[in-house]
């Protein structure tokens, strides 16, 4: 039998025990179909591509913000303190253009030496000397010499690295050093500046004079930037560096200690008199801008002539040591009285123009040249009185291998002794690898009390 209900029954829950309440926040997930592996390979995709793209633009930003930087550092200087842009001439021309003239604080300066220089070695005996303005120059005997005396006259010029000392029967001297004068060590001063350590002797009592070696320089295989030059290794030449301004190679330089290098001076005219501009770059056989040694002091000789190309020579002070090692190692500066050999074959390095007019070699060039006689370069056919005692000639007078732009202030060296000794700056010539027309190099003899006494000075 059917039962029909009736009509007001039809809204009465089913479950009558109990009335379901909603509750705040508690909602029925909505079904949906399991996630495949390409869908969850897509949004991978997705994420990568956005940081992909993210990176690319930050690459790009960065790179954009470089060149502008670098872009703007060759037409202002920025003034920290006053928070304003000067143009760039304006830095560094002795006037304050800044607020407390910090665009005058940082720039090359000029030194003029007005003392000889107490301590030197002499000949290729590398023979100890020092002076007195009462006796002049003495060679010192060995008599009472120790091992920290050896190392306070090498302290006195400078790069020291496991110094030592050996002596020199007086009979085996030239001539102009066997007679004297003389000189030997008190007792009790082997920390005292060897030039006020002494007192004077006729004759040396041991019969023999002290020759010192004070460090590694120059001390690699004895193996042409340079028009007619070829390929060269920085590990053969490691004293050679770069100096770029605004990360552009300028000129080259010389390491000759692991804080010192020596270059020209022509290299800081114009607008190139602020440190803050300058990087030098070691250890590398191609030419790049990373790794560069900021930079502290650079000081030029008070006395270069611009017009006469004389006393070109400047001293840069790194703001920090080199680590020595294979590819960075300094050349040695040369005793007095080196006495380069007639047509003494040299070799001068660097990544200057390839050709007159051109553009700079990616890689380091090497090229040997032989000594001219001053006599011949000074000559009315060559270079006539524009050549100084402060200057050497080098290379062929047919021309063909010379240095040329961007090799100044780089080394010209010779082996001797088994060290490689720096006896050039690369300073000027007319053009480059023409006939008649050879290289001349500041000469390192003339200029080495210079040297010594700018970095007794600058400590």
């Amino acid at each position: 039998m059917w039962i029909v209900q009736a009509p007001e029954d039809i809204s009465t829950p089913l479950n009558q025990s109990g009335t379901v309440i909603p509750r705040p926040g508690r909602h029925r997930r909505p079904m949906s179909a399991p996630k495949t592996q390409k869908d969850k390979a897509s949004k991978t995709k997705r994420v990568l591509l956005t940081l992909l793209t993210v990176l690319v633009l930050l690459g790009i930003l960065a790179t954009a913000g470089y060149f502008i930087k670098k872009l703007i550092d060759t037409k202002y200087f920025f003034c920290k303190s006053s928070v304003k842009f000067i143009a760039i001439e304006k830095a560094c021309d002795g006037k304050n253009d800044c607020s407390g003239g910090e665009d005058e604080l940082t720039c090359v300066s000029n030194f003029m030496d007005n003392t000889t220089f107490p301590v030197r070695l002499m000949s290729n005996r590398q023979v100890l000397q020092v002076y007195s303005r009462a006796a002049g120059w003495r060679s010192v005997c060995s008599d009472s010499w120790t091992q920290q005396h050896t190392q306070t006259a090498c302290r006195q010029l400078g790069y020291t690295n496991k110094p030592s000392n050996t002596h020199v029967p007086v009979d085996s001297l030239t001539s102009s050093l066997k007679i004297g004068p003389f000189t030997a060590v008190r007792p009790g001063t082997a920390n005292t500046p060897i030039h006020l350590a002494t007192i004077d002797r006729s004759v040396c009592r041991a019969e023999s004079v002290v020759s010192l070696s004070c460090s590694d320089c120059g001390d690699v295989g004895k193996g042409d930037r340079i028009v007619g030059g070829t390929d060269a290794l920085i590990e053969d030449w490691p004293w050679q560096v770069s100096l770029q301004q605004g990360g552009q190679h300028t000129c080259g330089g010389t390491l000759v200690s692991p804080r010192w290098v020596v270059t020209a001076a022509h290299c800081f005219s114009g607008t190139k008199k602020d440190l803050g501009r300058w990087r030098v770059v070691s250890g590398r056989t191609y030419m790049g801008t990373l790794g560069g040694s900021y930079v502290d002091r650079i000081i030029k000789n008070g006395r270069y002539d611009p017009a006469r190309n004389d006393y070109d020579i400047a001293m840069i002070r790194l703001s920090s040591p080199i680590t020595v090692g294979e590819g960075r190692k300094p050349a040695c500066l040369p005793p007095k009285a080196f006495d380069l050999p007639a047509q003494a074959s040299m070799t001068v390095t660097g990544w200057g123009y390839l050709e007159e007019s051109g553009k700079v070699s990616p890689n380091l060039q090497k090229a040997s040249i032989p000594l001219i006689d001053r006599a011949k370069c000074s000559s009315t056919a060559m270079y006539g009185s524009s050549i100084t005692q402060r200057m050497i000639c080098a290379g062929f007078l047919e021309g063909k291998v010379d240095a040329c732009q961007g090799d100044s202030g780089g080394p010209l060296v010779y082996f001797s002794s088994s060290r490689w000794n720096l006896v050039g700056v690369v300073s000027w010539g007319v053009g480059c690898a023409r006939a008649g027309k050879p290289g001349v190099y500041s000469n390192i003899e003339e200029l080495q009390n210079w040297i010594y006494t700018v970095i007794e000075k600058n400590l």
